[in-house]
């Protein structure tokens, strides 16, 4: 299939006509094709050692446009660009600082939180340095003084997570990249190509003796069966922590090329691939908003879609998302908050038994088994045996074939002592200077089994863990669909066993939340429809045509 950018135009009625899906409605309007802004390399210049090339691909040229001293300039040329990364001393020492109100797993546990500073008055802003963190809005809190009065506030409320992060900056990254022999530097780079499809590939300089040759120490470790192919223009511009980002224009369904195969396969069935393309047009037009501060949209990796570009697609995929072009998932005219996991462990989770915020109503615990083998409402999975009962349980599930549809991962005390160490030192919590546990027990589970909070008992006190924080906090569980189970073993120096570590005995993967890929697939094998799958995982929903009524 061919590549399709600039403006792409569709009507409704063709779509409609073409997709064969029950469920569909729409206006009949030309809707247009929405151009997105990806980070596809997030964070360019942590790491001095860091490298990106760009290559043009046969019989093409890049186009690189930047700014300079002297003013705009442009170079084109048909080899490959190597973007490195030289650290400039700074003019004058400066310090750069932050008050970060809050550190989360996701953006929407940070979203939540940011909503709630906002009511108090509070302005803030979500970025994402590396784990997902709130941070007092810095053009509102722009000295010293505002942040340590609004810090000082806050401890006189009780809050003791917020902290001022201070760094002292003698140099600062900047870009580099040679052509035709002439080395150019700078902050904002534009690439284009005459076909509009660019090959990134990522790597590190290598270190090597001094005496290597040019040859030699060109290779590094760029692997070009590594290389991405993506389509549209890149930009490489400054980002909110000093550093750079990749960022990639490109339309909406061209993204999507480069995001079902890699999201669900290219070998699901055509009901499957339908439903995966609908769920994540509607999951980025949904989601624009994560980056404001990074001045880009959506990342490419698990924190937002995996998007690879256009390496990978493959006709499989690129007729499904064609079939389905323009189609989204809403709920009372709006889009839905379109999450999706692969693997529910045989039940969805409610939104909220896995982050705080306004519950989804469409969001529900369901037993993800195309029969009727567990009754919910005289069953609640809140119960403990019930719970129990439930995990081993195998058959009759859609993903009871899957090798993680169930799962037993022990964990010495050793190993979830630093765990939680790492995960309380990041939150900044008191906890954090604890040495031993002594107990874990789950105190509170949802009616779909997700932990809601967890209990550790350790030598300087307890602390709860609440919903998503249980798998932020261990390394062994792969959902918060388990349950713990005490493991005994001999110790050397003591005549009785003594408690060696846990079993996390559960099922899934991820947070569970909305589709399962691998209960859709098998819903797609027994003849389901794209719109009877989204149905069965979305409660409520209807499948539209993107128009200028449906709420963002």
């Amino acid at each position: 299939m061919n590549i399709v950018l600039g403006r792409l135009y569709y009507t409704t009625l063709t779509v409609f006509c073409a997709l064969g899906l029950t469920g569909a409605s729409g206006t009949a309007s030309r809707t247009e094709d929405v151009e997105l802004k990806i980070g596809i390399v997030q964070r360019f210049g942590d790491d001095v050692k860091e490298l990106l090339q760009l290559e043009p691909t046969k019989s093409d040229r890049l186009q690189l446009s930047f700014r300079t001293s002297a003013g705009e300039q442009s170079v084109t040329t048909d080899k490959p660009v190597r973007l490195e990364i030289a650290m400039e001393p700074l003019a004058k020492t400066s310090a750069e600082e932050k008050l970060i109100l809050g550190v989360f797993r996701t953006f929407e546990a940070a979203e939540d939180n940011a909503n709630k500073w906002r009511e108090k008055g509070i302005e803030v802003e979500i970025a994402q340095p590396d784990r997902w963190q709130v941070w007092a809005k810095r053009d509102v809190y722009s000295t010293p003084l505002l942040r340590r009065l609004l810090l000082q506030s806050l401890r006189a409320t009780g809050r003791k997570t917020p902290f001022v992060d201070t760094q002292i900056l003698k140099q600062a990254p900047i870009v580099t990249w040679t052509v035709d022999n002439k080395r150019y530097t700078g902050k904002f780079l534009k690439i284009t190509s005459q076909k509009n499809l660019v090959r990134v590939n990522q790597g590190k300089k290598l270190d090597r003796p001094e005496n290597k040759s040019n040859k030699e120490a060109k290779k590094d470790n760029l692997n070009p069966d590594k290389a991405r192919l993506f389509p549209g223009e890149l930009t490489l511009q400054p980002n909110a922590y000093g550093t750079y980002t990749l960022v990639n224009k490109v339309p909406l369904e061209t993204y999507l090329r480069g995001v079902v195969p890699y999201e669900i396969g290219t070998t699901a069935p055509m009901p499957a691939l339908e439903a995966q393309a609908i769920i994540a047009r509607t999951y980025v037009l949904r989601n624009l908003r994560r980056f404001n501060v990074d001045n880009y949209q959506l990342c490419a990796d698990t924190h937002c879609q995996v998007y690879f570009g256009l390496k990978g697609v493959s006709p499989t995929t690129d007729k499904a998302i064609a079939t389905t072009r323009g189609m989204v998932l809403t709920y009372n005219n709006g889009l839905v908050d379109a999450l999706y996991a692969a693997s529910t462990g045989g039940v969805t989770a409610s939104f909220s038994d896995v982050w705080n915020g306004d519950e989804r109503p469409y969001l529900r615990p369901v037993i993800d088994s195309p029969s009727n083998i567990w009754n919910l409402s005289a069953r609640s999975l809140a119960d403990e045996n019930n719970f129990q009962a439930f995990i081993n349980q195998k058959d009759g599930f859609n993903e009871s074939q899957w090798e993680l549809f169930r799962w037993r991962k022990e964990s010495s005390l050793e190993e979830i002592t630093k765990d939680l160490q790492k995960f309380l030192k990041v939150k900044k919590s008191p906890f954090a200077k604890f040495k031993e546990v002594r107990d874990m027990k789950v105190v509170e589970r949802s009616n779909s089994g997700r932990i809601l909070k967890l209990e550790v008992e350790t030598d300087i006190g307890s602390f709860s863990l609440n919903k998503d924080e249980v798998r932020s906090a261990f390394a062994a569980p792969i959902s918060t669909l388990f349950y713990l189970q005490p493991v005994t073993k001999d110790k050397p120096g003591l005549e009785k066993s003594g408690l060696w570590g846990y079993a996390f005995v559960g099922g899934g993967m991820g947070h569970g939340v909305g589709l399962s890929q691998i209960g859709a697939q098998n819903l797609a094998k027994l003849g389901w429809s794209s719109a009877n799958i989204l149905q069965f995982y979305y409660p409520s929903t209807q499948i539209q045509i993107l128009n200028d009524k449906i709420q963002k």
